[in-house]
C-alpha cells in the first residue's frame, strides 16, 4: 500500500473538486472543460519540462518506496499526474470562491501595489541567489509573471491574490505530505544547496512561489481560451 502513497495523494486531492464540477444548479464548471484542460496542459508542459530538467540535475528526486515504479524521463508517473490533478483542484477553488463570494476582491490599486511589492521582493531574492538554481528560477519566473501583471494589469489578480490564500491551505498539507511531514521518509527530496534552506513545514519556501506561478499562469491562459472559444450566442446574451 505504501507504494501507492503519491498516487493516492494525487487522486484524492483531485476527486472532490472534480465531482463538484458536474453540479448543475450553480457553477456547472465542467462546461468549461475544453479551455480549462487546455490551459492546464499548455502551462503544465512548461512546468513538466522544468521538473524533468531539475530531476536530471539532481535539484530534487523521488523516493521509490512511495511510488508505483513507472518512470518517464527519470520522473515518476505520479509527478506527471500532479501537474494535471493538483492544478485542477486548486484552480477550481479559485472559481468556486469567485462564484460564491463575488464581492471578495482587492481594489485595482491595492492589487497593483501588491504586484509591484512582490515583483521587487522576488527580483531581489533571485538576483542575490543566482548560485542556487531552484531559488533563482522559482523567484525569477514569479518576478517575470508579476512584471507582466504590472504591465498588462490583468484584472484576475485582484481576486486570485485572495484565492491563493485559501488554496494555500490544502497546498500546504499536500506538499508537506510529499516532503516528509507525515511519512517516515520524504516522497520528494531536495538538494538544499540549490534552495534557500527555508522550510514551510517540510517544503522549501520556493515551492510556494512555484505554485503561484503555475496556478496563476493557468488562470490567465484559461480566461483567454474561454473567451476565444465562447459560443457567439452566449456572448450576445
Amino acid at each position: 500500500m505504501q507504494h501507492y502513497y503519491y498516487l493516492l495523494l494525487d487522486v484524492f486531492s483531485f476527486l472532490i473538486p472534480f465531482l463538484f464540477s458536474f453540479e448543475r444548479k450553480r457553477m456547472h464548471f465542467i462546461q468549461y472543460w475544453k479551455p480549462f484542460f487546455s490551459a492546464i496542459l499548455i502551462v503544465g508542459l512548461f512546468f513538466i519540462a522544468w521538473d524533468i530538467w531539475f530531476t536530471h540535475l539532481g535539484v530534487w528526486g523521488f523516493n521509490d518506496d512511495y511510488l508505483i515504479g513507472v518512470r518517464i524521463a527519470e520522473m515518476p508517473l505520479e509527478e506527471y499526474l500532479f501537474f494535471l490533478l493538483i492544478p485542477y483542484a486548486s484552480v477550481f477553488i479559485h472559481y468556486a470562491l469567485e462564484y460564491f463570494l463575488p464581492k471578495v476582491v482587492l481594489s485595482k490599486s491595492v492589487s497593483q501595489y501588491l504586484s509591484l511589492f512582490l515583483f521587487v521582493l522576488s527580483s531581489v531574492v533571485a538576483i542575490f541567489n543566482t548560485d542556487k538554481i531552484y531559488t533563482f528560477t522559482a523567484f525569477g519566473i514569479f518576478a517575470l509573471l508579476l512584471m507582466l501583471q504590472i504591465i498588462f494589469r490583468w484584472k484576475y489578480a485582484s481576486r486570485f491574490y485572495i484565492s491563493f490564500l485559501v488554496i494555500y491551505i490544502p497546498f500546504y498539507f499536500v506538499n508537506n505530505a510529499l516532503t516528509g511531514n507525515y511519512s517516515v521518509k520524504p516522497v520528494v527530496f531536495y538538494d538544499n544547496a540549490e534552495n534557500l534552506g527555508i522550510r514551510v513545514g517540510t517544503m522549501p519556501l520556493e515551492d510556494s512561489f512555484y505554485c503561484f506561478a503555475l496556478l496563476y499562469g493557468i488562470v490567465l491562459v484559461f480566461e483567454y481560451l474561454k473567451k476565444k472559444w465562447q459560443n457567439p450566442l452566449t456572448m450576445i446574451e
